[in-house]
C-alpha cells in the first residue's frame, strides 16, 4: 500500500524520499524526533511557495494558525476525535 501511494506521489511530480533517509539523526533529517508529526521546513517552504509576494510575517501567522492545535494539546490523537 505505501509503495503504491509513493509511486502515485512520485507520478505527479512530488519529490519522494525514503523515510529511512530523512528519520531524526540521518544525514537529510527533517525532524528532530518521530513525534514531530509536521515537517516545518517543508511547510513553511510550501506556504512561501503557494503565497508569493506576501510579507513574512503572514507567512508566520499562517504557520502558527496551521500548527496550533499541536502546540495547544499534547495529546494530537484526542484531537482527532473532537
Amino acid at each position: 500500500m505505501e509503495e503504491a501511494a509513493l509511486s502515485w506521489f512520485d507520478e505527479l511530480g512530488y519529490a519522494v524520499l525514503s523515510g529511512p533517509d530523512i528519520a531524526p539523526g540521518e544525514l537529510f533529517s527533517e525532524r528532530a524526533s518521530y513525534g514531530d508529526v509536521i515537517l516545518e521546513g517543508r511547510l513553511r517552504s510550501a506556504l512561501t511557495g503557494l503565497n508569493p509576494g506576501i510579507p513574512a510575517e503572514a507567512i508566520e501567522d499562517a504557520y502558527r494558525k496551521l500548527t496550533r492545535t499541536i502546540h495547544e494539546s499534547p495529546l494530537l490523537h484526542a484531537n482527532n476525535y473532537s
